[in-house]
């Protein structure tokens, strides 16, 4: 009898403390969002993806931050001081902990920004701390100076010294940007090559710390206690989920277990009127690379003929339907205002405009030069639904309007396609880039020849002159001469057609209308969750 009681009270126990967990669990304000894509890193020194950046803005914070209306404020930065260069800044840090207690310290970005410069890293970011000119960038990332005499140092545990090249105006609001996070140098130690790789191998000085990261199917944060601004983060936790399908994502959001969904195409009609559905422009632009040492694809007049084939109203018209543009540019609008104070779009050209019938003449003459008459290509793309619709309407139009052209279509995972990409194995490529800071260098400098993003493997002297000298030479200090050296930057690039525009994004989303202060970004990180409140 005694056994059977005993029995009957662990039952008790078990029923009240699974209700007392699910009431916890709704009790508690978790903002629930719905990813296509996987998280892939959150080690800042060597993550790159949009994903991966929403997710450390969440765990980490740089020395500034931006807010909602595009001003730089303080971040682990309290007070700080400019030489009349503009070529040393001295940087005196709060008081603030890692979610481990460790005091935040100068040298947690030294380390960082070393590691980050480290040749032995391998960080495909290591050029931001040239885009920054942070002294002997370059020669250290070539490995030609020593990670020391990078141009960072720690004065004492709260001061810290960063000198550079040249003045940066856009300085601060870079250091806002995930690979200039701070790294603990004696907890990454511990870990090494398994550092952030889980919720024990890593550590957060942000509103959020690492709770679950089940790879393949999402994440999970919660607050971070020891943040420095905690009583101002009103939400207990993230839940991200990985829905890759519209209509799964739908339905948990139509069952509240989603807060947050993108939605595209014919689901955007459905909702027209809604007060849950938001648009948005961004500055993310997609295009495709061509491979240039596919021999075929080193002829200029194919590429022009390939560029100028599909339609790209209807694709953001007929299939996105979210606020997405046709791009006939690489530099895209709303980016960046110049000298004139007119946005760099408005006094600048169109390229490669849809245009069959001189698609036909470019291939044409490409077939008499190449002396073939057809050609076959693999089309590489992710496998986002958005990406799969998109694929499939390009090789139409191209097998359509280029008589003798072949596409064949690879779906790959986001990370194989980038792993492809980075290793030249592919023909063409669908992708993208999103602006790291608000100039148009954030695009044109992609295809200097030595850009590890500089896939298709382009190498044109004379632009990578005009670049250098728009960044770090003789058109920095002349604001007008620079801006028509970016805008011949930019037509060189599509009149070669090492460039194919197809879109400059826009986002449709239901967002739950007691989902309040989450912050979409043009430029930098895109998403920014540390001032969301749920009522």
């Amino acid at each position: 009898m005694k056994k059977l009681k005993g029995v009957l009270l662990l039952l008790l126990l078990i029923v009240f403390t699974s209700c007392g967990n699910k009431e916890n669990e709704e009790k508690a304000k978790i903002l629930k969002i719905a990813s296509e894509v996987e998280l892939s890193s959150l080690d800042s020194g060597v993550a790159t993806d949009e994903i991966s950046m929403e997710a450390m803005a969440c765990l980490f914070e740089g020395l500034y931050q931006v807010d909602k209306n595009g001003n730089v404020i303080p971040g682990m930065v309290i007070k700080d001081e400019v030489s009349e260069d503009g070529k040393i800044y001295i940087m005196h840090l709060r008081d603030a902990k890692w979610s481990n207690g460790t005091e935040v310290t100068a040298n947690d970005f030294v380390f960082a920004w070393r590691r980050l410069a480290n040749p032995a890293t391998s960080s495909e970011y290591a050029y931001i701390l040239d885009v920054a000119n942070v002294k002997n960038a370059e020669d250290v990332m070539k490995g030609k100076k020593t990670v020391e005499e990078l141009g960072i140092t720690a004065l004492d545990d709260k001061t810290l010294r960063v000198e550079l090249t040249t003045p940066t105006p856009f300085f601060k609001g870079l250091m806002s940007f995930s690979p200039f996070y701070p790294i603990n140098e004696e907890f990454y130690n511990q870990y090494k090559e398994q550092y952030a790789l889980s919720p024990q191998a890593i550590i957060s000085n942000g509103a959020f710390k690492l709770k679950v990261w089940n790879q393949g199917s999402g994440y999970e944060l919660e607050k971070n206690d020891s943040y420095y601004d905690a009583d101002n983060v009103k939400i207990d936790g993230i839940k991200m989920q990985i829905v890759k399908d519209a209509q799964s994502g739908l339905v948990a959001y139509d069952q509240n277990d989603l807060d947050v969904v993108k939605i595209t195409g014919e689901i955007i009609d459905r909702y027209e009127g809604d007060e849950e559905l938001t648009f948005m422009s961004k500055g993310y632009l997609w295009y495709l690379s061509p491979n240039l040492e596919v021999p075929e694809l080193k002829n200029i007049n194919l590429r022009k003929a390939i560029a100028l084939s599909y339609d790209k109203k209807l694709i953001t018209e007929n299939i996105l339907k979210d606020g997405a543009i046709p791009a006939d540019f690489i530099v895209p609008k709303g980016l960046a205002v110049g000298p004139d104070g007119k946005d760099f779009r408005e006094t600048s050209p169109k390229y490669l405009e849809f245009n069959k019938e001189l698609a036909k003449k470019y291939f044409e003459k490409a077939k008499k030069e190449l002396k073939k008459d057809s050609f076959n290509f693999e089309l590489l793309f992710e496998d986002s639904e958005a990406s799969k619709q998109i694929a499939e309407f390009i090789k139409y139009e191209l097998e359509s309007t280029l008589v003798g052209m072949k596409i064949e279509l690879k779906q790959q995972p986001k990370k194989s396609r980038l792993q492809l990409m980075k290793g030249g194995n592919y023909q063409l490529g669908l992708t993208r880039w999103g602006p790291d800071y608000a100039d148009p260098m954030t695009y044109l400098e992609l295809w200097k020849s030595d850009n590890n993003y500089n896939y298709g493997k382009w190498n044109n002297p004379y632009y990578d002159e005009l670049l250098y000298n728009a960044s770090k030479g003789k058109y920095v200090n002349n604001l007008e001469k620079r801006w028509e050296k970016l805008k011949e930057g930019e037509k060189i690039l599509l009149d070669n057609a090492v460039v194919m525009p197809v879109y400059q994004t826009g986002v449709a989303r239901l967002i739950k209308k007691n989902v309040k202060g989450i912050e979409y970004r043009s430029v930098g990180t895109p998403t920014i969750l540390k001032n969301v409140t749920i009522d």
